[in-house]
């Protein structure tokens, strides 16, 4: 399994245990090791760099509602 791939994958399961209600990351982190089979430390940089890119998105999102306000 490549990076990329690998990546997109416990990205999805992550998404998927925080849809369920899963709240605690090391619960999460746990799951996904278990039910993967990747090194803790691999689930811990892909969750950071996707907490990353979430947070990248909101501030966009935040941004154009607040254009849209102003020129309401």
């Amino acid at each position: 399994m490549n990076r990329t791939n690998q990546s997109t994958i416990i990205k999805a399961e992550i998404d998927d245990l925080l849809t369920s209600g899963v709240k605690d990351k090391q619960e999460i982190y746990s799951k996904v090791v278990d039910k993967l089979g990747v090194p803790r430390p691999t689930v811990r940089r892909v969750a950071g760099d996707h907490r990353n890119e979430l947070l990248a998105k909101i501030s966009i999102l935040q941004s154009e509602a607040q254009t849209a306000e102003k020129t309401e």
